[in-house]
C-alpha cells in the first residue's frame, strides 16, 4: 500500500482493531433466541453503542425492531453544509454449525496462517470494525469531511426483516446522500471489487402429510403412502437433470455481463470434491449473479442414528430461494408454493408458508458515488482497478433504502472474499483486506465530500 497518513494511521490502529474484533466476536449474536440466549445479542449491541459514544456519536440508540431484535443507531455531524452518508454493517452472525468441526472455537479469535478465524469475523463484525476504523483515521487527519449515520443491524442474517420494517415506519432515521453497506467482499483477496446486484431471496418452509402415525415398514410398507417419501419427491422436482433450478414458471436463461469467474478458480473458491460436478448450466457468474438458485437448508425426519423401520406420517423441509435482479421475491414465493403443491406425489397433504424474504437489488455504478470510491481504492490497492462483480446472497434492507430514498446512492464493499468461507466453519476475515478496505473507506468519505 502506497504511503500516505490515512493508511499511516489505520496501520497503527491494526493491534487496537483485533482487540475489538476479539471482543465482539466473543459474543454468540445468533438472532435465534430459541438456540442463543437474547442477552449475547443484546450484549454485542451494547459494546457497538458504545463503541459509537466513544467516537463521539450523538443520538446513539438501541432501536427495538419488530422481529424482537435490536439495531444500533448513531449520529456523527459534520461540517455545516456536508453531505450525509450512512455506514451499514451487522452484528449478528450465523450459527456455528457443528462446533467441533471448527480447528479453533467459533467465538474466539484466533490468528492462523495470516488469517483471524471466528464466527462473524468477516460476516460482519469485522464490517463494524471497518467503519470505526476509516473514521477513526479521518478524525487523526484533518477530521470526518461529511455527516455519518452508522445503522449496525441486530437480524440480517435471519431474514426477518426487523431494521426493514423500523425504517419503513421512520424514514427519516436513515436518510442519506449516499449508502456504504460493509456487508460485501471482494471478488478475491486483494482484488477491489464493488457489488453492483444482489439476488433476492424467499424462505419457505413445506410439510407433507400422509398418515395419521407412523406405521411399522414390515407390516404398511409397499402401499402405506411415506410422507419422507414424498418429500423428496418434492424436493428432487426442483432441480433439472444436470442441477439446474426448475420452478415451474421462472426462467432460468439470464447471463451475467460483467466480471468473468473462472470455473477452476470457482471450484478451489467452493472447495468442491475431486470428480465432483458443479451443477447448472451457463457460466459460473451466469449460476452465481444473474439465474435462481433453490436450495434446501434442511429436514425435518428421523435421524440415522436410532431410526425405526418405520413409514414416517410427517416430514417438514426449508427450502431457499435466491431470485436474480429483475425477478420480483414475492412473485417468486407464489411460483415456489405452486410447484411444491403441484408436484406433491400420491394426492399426498401439502402446506407451505413463506417465513423469511428480500428483494433483488441492482446499484447505479455511474454516479458520483462510485467514481469516489473507484479513486480511493485504487490508492488503498496500488495498481488495481476497481472491478464489478454480483453477489449470490442477499441483503434485503438495500431495496427497502433505495425504496426510501431514490436519489441515495448505494455501494456494497466488504470483508466477505472467498476465502473467508462465511456461513461455514472457520469463518476468517484476512487482517490486510480489513486495513486495506478501511484505507478505502476513509478516502472514499474524504473524495466524495469533495465530489
Amino acid at each position: 500500500m502506497s504511503s500516505n497518513p490515512v493508511a499511516e494511521t489505520v496501520a497503527s490502529l491494526m493491534p487496537r482493531a483485533r482487540a475489538e474484533l476479539t471482543e465482539l466476536v466473543a459474543f454468540k449474536s445468533v438472532a435465534d433466541f430459541d438456540q442463543f440466549p437474547k442477552s449475547e445479542s443484546e450484549g454485542a449491541a451494547n459494546w457497538v453503542a458504545d463503541a459509537l459514544r466513544t467516537e463521539d456519536f450523538q443520538d446513539v440508540a438501541l432501536l427495538d425492531t419488530p422481529d424482537g431484535t435490536q439495531s444500533v443507531y448513531g449520529y456523527l455531524p459534520g461540517p455545516q453544509g456536508a453531505k450525509t452518508v450512512l455506514l451499514y454493517a451487522h452484528y449478528d452472525v450465523q450459527p456455528p454449525l457443528d462446533e467441533a468441526a471448527w480447528a479453533t472455537p467459533p467465538f474466539e479469535l484466533t490468528e492462523r496462517d495470516g488469517r483471524w478465524y471466528g464466527r462473524g469475523a468477516a460476516d460482519c463484525k469485522g464490517g463494524v470494525i471497518m467503519h470505526l476504523l476509516a473514521l477513526r483515521a479521518l478524525k487523526a487527519n484533518g477530521g470526518i469531511p461529511v455527516h455519518v449515520k452508522v445503522i449496525a443491524e441486530g437480524s440480517e442474517e435471519m431474514g426477518t426483516g426487523g431494521l426493514e420494517r423500523y425504517a419503513e415506519e421512520h424514514p427519516e432515521l436513515l436518510a442519506a446522500d449516499t449508502v456504504v453497506i460493509g456487508d460485501s467482499g471482494n471478488f478475491r483477496v486483494g482484488l477491489p471489487t464493488v457489488t453492483s446486484t444482489l439476488r433476492g431471496m424467499t424462505l419457505v418452509r413445506v410439510r407433507i402429510d400422509t398418515l395419521e402415525g407412523n406405521l411399522h415398514s414390515g407390516q404398511f410398507g409397499g402401499a402405506a403412502p411415506d410422507a419422507l417419501g414424498a418429500l423428496i419427491r418434492v424436493l428432487d422436482s426442483l432441480r433439472a437433470e444436470d442441477g439446474s433450478t426448475t420452478v415451474d414458471g421462472l426462467t432460468d436463461e439470464s447471463s451475467w455481463d460483467g466480471l468473468r469467474y473462472d470455473e477452476e478458480q470457482f471450484r478451489t473458491d467452493a472447495k468442491v470434491l475431486d470428480g465432483v460436478e458443479l451443477i447448472g448450466s451457463g457460466t459460473v457468474a451466469d449460476r452465481l449473479w444473474a439465474r435462481p438458485a433453490v436450495t434446501v437448508l434442511g429436514i425435518d425426519c428421523p435421524p440415522v442414528v436410532g431410526a425405526t423401520p418405520s413409514v414416517q406420517a410427517s416430514a417438514r423441509a426449508l427450502v431457499s430461494l435466491r431470485v436474480p435482479p429483475g425477478v420480483d421475491a414475492a412473485e417468486a414465493t407464489k411460483l415456489l408454493q405452486a410447484h411444491l403443491e403441484t408436484h406433491t406425489p400420491w394426492g399426498a397433504r401439502v402446506h407451505s408458508e413463506q417465513v423469511g424474504q428480500g428483494q433483488a437489488f441492482r446499484a447505479d455504478t455511474n454516479s458520483p458515488a462510485y467514481q469516489a470510491m473507484a479513486d480511493a481504492m485504487a490508492v488503498a490497492y496500488p495498481g488495481q482497478d476497481m472491478q464489478y462483480a454480483g453477489q449470490g446472497g442477499s441483503i434485503p434492507l438495500c431495496n427497502t433504502l433505495a425504496a426510501l430514498y431514490p436519489n441515495a446512492e448505494i455501494l456494497l464493499i466488504g470483508l466477505s472474499e472467498p476465502e473467508a468461507q462465511i456461513h461455514a466453519v472457520n469463518e476468517s476475515v484476512s487482517p490486510q483486506e480489513l486495513e486495506r478496505l478501511s484505507v478505502a473507506e476513509a478516502l472514499f468519505l474524504r473524495n466524495y465530500a469533495g465530489s
